[in-house]
């Protein structure tokens, strides 16, 4: 890896378009590498994951509501979409399946000096490989260009201080992944990315408060853009120039300002592509930093049956600035402690996760969300009494580059009524690779047999499986085998389409 150096330049020190971040990201994207077994072992498993989790929300309504806009713009040959028969425009295709894969924040996870969830990529490289006639070799090159690129920005720029949603970092990774499966030059590449980053910069507020259904359409709505801003940069149209480093650009009015410095970590032209590694996937649907919480709570509600309302005077959770915060009581959203908050909102708050977990000793993506779930008296009461803490150390942690020191948990304290106490810590969520039971290929697959069971018909659940494991090998023919097909009607209200 090498350090790409990043700053603001004046219109007239006229960076070179050579030394421009959006260009050493084409550079990288123009090259035909293939990928290692691990990285192809991997790309398997997330296509396995992405599956799992949109399979398991094909009835909920922003998925709906989101396939049926797809299915009004049918096209030839087309992409597919998951829970549909229509083939639809790829950019279509981009925006259903990625509101799919996203509605229950359920898939793979990569945190540094930002957030994302890498496998946003994979649905609109996806579309616009199976609309285009690629294999699955090339499927596979333009993925693993997806996850490097994503995961190399989420290293070094940080956008949430700013209040801009991490999805920004999302539209130039996936115009870049697709620009690799089409085998694009650099310099068409190059304008695909400062037009996806250019339309894909957005606040945070969709995180924030009272969250809305947009929370899942937020990254379909950046792959969306990937796909349309490949496609007009095919066409010869360019884009803001210098989109990162200009004098009006990205960094200079949406991030650190005219003297901010990053240092991006990229690839070498020859070397392998293995950021995906660095990635893992989700065992809870919950927000990330939720995730070794969940394990933790449902580990104390077992060994410690004394747990209730009744014994617990409070409970603090210390932990990273992120999970503060973002999902903890230093957000100072009251929506985090509403039993009529939505699905979203109770998805980012770590009180009431931490206090279903303990009392249930296990985690639903479904039941544990339910509106009289939330609503139960003692869960509502104990609740309250869940409050979070910064805790410089954890914080530190939470943003080390070292694999082995990093952590996304934190020491809960339970402050007992006859005075006693019970602490105990957690580094990693039990699935995390570094965990007490990390995700292999079986337990991707198993993730993806539980949640498609009583949704698909047993034959839909192995004919998917026999053609993901065979990815790299899939013909163009075959590329449309990798969606869930079935009865699920996209009946909404009425809009334009």
């Amino acid at each position: 890896m090498k350090n790409h150096s990043l700053r603001v330049y004046r219109s007239d020190e006229n960076l070179a378009r050579e030394g421009q971040l959006a260009h050493k990201i084409a550079e990288i994207a123009s090259e035909q590498l293939e990928p290692t077994d691990a990285v192809t072992d991997m790309v398997i498993n997330r296509v396995i994951d992405n599956a799992a989790v949109a399979t398991a929300s094909l009835t909920r309504a922003p998925v709906v509501s989101a396939r049926a806009q797809a299915e009004r713009h049918p096209a030839e040959p087309g992409s597919t979409v998951f829970g549909s028969d229509l083939r639809v425009s790829p950019e279509w295709a981009a925006w259903a399946n990625g509101v799919a894969v996203r509605e229950l924040d359920y898939h793979d996870t990569f945190l540094a000096a930002d957030y994302s969830h890498p496998g946003d990529n994979i649905p609109p490289i996806l579309a616009v490989a199976q609309h285009t006639g690629r294999t699955g070799a090339d499927l596979l090159r333009g993925i693993v260009t997806g996850y490097e690129i994503q995961i190399d920005l989420v290293k070094a720029i940080c956008l949430h201080k700013h209040k801009i949603d991490h999805v920004a970092h999302l539209g130039p990774s996936a115009a870049a992944g697709i620009g690799t499966l089409l085998g694009l030059d650099t310099e068409t590449i190059f304008q695909a990315v400062g037009q996806a980053l250019h339309t894909t910069t957005a606040t945070r507020q969709s995180r924030k408060g009272e969250i809305s259904t947009w929370k899942a359409y937020a990254p379909a709505f950046a792959g969306k853009m990937a796909v349309e801003a490949v496609d007009r940069a095919m066409r010869g149209q360019t884009s803001p120039t210098p989109i990162y480093e200009g004098e009006d650009g990205i960094i200079a009015w949406m991030l650190d300002g005219p003297d901010a410095y990053y240092e991006v970590p990229l690839p070498e032209l020859g070397e392998p592509r293995t950021a995906i590694l660095d990635s893992y996937t989700k065992e809870h649907s919950a927000e990330y930093q939720a995730q070794a919480w969940i394990d933790l709570a449902r580990k104390l509600g077992r060994e410690h049956p004394e747990l209730t309302v009744d014994n617990i005077n409070r409970i603090v959770l210390h932990t990273s600035h992120h999970t503060h915060y973002v999902i903890g009581s230093g957000a100072n959203d009251p929506q985090k402690y509403d039993p009529n908050a939505s699905r979203e909102t109770l998805d980012h708050s770590i009180a009431y996760i931490f206090t279903v977990a303990l009392q249930d000793q296990e985690w639903h993506h479904v039941n544990s969300y339910a509106p009289e779930r939330a609503n139960r008296p003692d869960t509502v009461e104990l609740w309250k009494r869940v409050t979070t803490q910064e805790d410089a150390e954890w914080t530190r942690r939470y943003h080390s580059i070292d694999p082995a020191e990093k952590a996304f948990g934190g020491r809960v304290e339970i402050e007992m009524t006859d005075g006693s106490r019970i602490v105990e810590e957690i580094a990693v969520a039990d699935a995390h690779p570094l965990g007490a039971r990390p995700f292999a290929r079986e337990q991707y697959i198993t993730k993806f047999r539980t949640l498609a069971d009583g949704v698909l018909a047993s034959d839909e659940i192995e004919r998917f499986l026999a053609a993901a494991v065979r990815l790299p090998e899939l013909s163009a023919s075959e590329l449309g085998e990798l969606t869930v097909r079935g009865n699920f009607p996209a009946t909404t209200a009425k809009g334009i389409f």
